[in-house]
């Protein structure tokens, strides 16, 4: 049996993202998106409240991830897919959508945000590496995507990140156990593509904002996830102006 990863675990969560820890993030959360309904910059607005508040790095992280400006949120869920799925042709996020499934399997922290999507602080900084839960977040990705009767799944993999060729084969070897016909793409720079189509599968903010239309596929499958820990950093802000 192979070593066991939990990936995006950092000892550190347990005090940060919990108790008062929490309760602090969360009126941070409520001042950053007032910051952003008002124009200011993300890296400004989570540095000036992370200040404040007194944030480490890893909640400040989780600010800029998990807060938007009401209007994007707003133009996000306008764009998002709702109805059947039957027959259409997704395009999926890979690294995006894959590594965010292994930190939910592996009982790392995980942001529920105020756009429905599901982020996580894993980070991949150009490295990847294929781990004991990467195989089960690809099945999970295709039983959702067979369920909701999905034709065809393109999945786009930054080339310049490592092992995206052995992620590929791994892709195309899971596929063969679904009725969903699957392909793969290692192209130099992933968001430019997904930017510019429809049905695209990712939590990517600058992505949902830009793509014509998303598919929120996270939230349904972690959701059911035993032992997920979904921290909600939508409370009390929707609508807040």
């Amino acid at each position: 049996m192979g070593k066991v990863v939990k990936r995006g675990y950092v000892v550190n969560d347990k005090i940060e993202f919990t108790g008062k820890g929490l309760e602090c993030l969360k009126k941070a959360a409520e001042d950053t998106q007032y910051l952003l309904n008002h124009g200011y910059p993300v890296k400004g607005a989570t540095t000036f409240v992370g200040n404040h508040y007194m944030l480490s790095e890893r909640q400040r992280l989780a600010l800029a991830r998990a807060i938007s400006p009401c209007q994007d949120i707003k133009m996000r869920k306008e764009k998002q897919l709702c109805g059947d799925m039957r027959g259409e042709t997704v395009h999926i996020d890979g690294f995006n959508t894959i590594i965010s499934l292994e930190v939910a399997l592996s009982g790392s922290i995980l942001l529920y945000c105020g756009d429905g999507t599901v982020r996580d602080l894993a980070g991949l900084r150009g490295t990847y590496r294929i781990i004991d839960k990467t195989e089960q977040a690809v099945c999970l990705i295709l039983s959702r995507l067979q369920a909701l009767g999905v034709a065809e799944a393109i999945f786009y993999l930054d080339a310049p990140v490592s092992n995206s060729g052995r992620l590929k084969m791994l892709l195309l070897d899971v596929a063969q156990r679904y009725k969903v016909k699957v392909s793969v793409e290692v192209i130099p720079d992933v968001d430019r593509v997904l930017e510019k189509l429809s049905c695209v599968i990712s939590s990517d903010a600058i992505i949902l904002n830009k793509c014509k239309s998303w598919l929120n596929l996270m939230y349904p499958v972690v959701k059911n996830l035993p032992d997920v820990w979904l921290v909600d950093m939508n409370e009390k802000r929707q609508g807040q102006s």
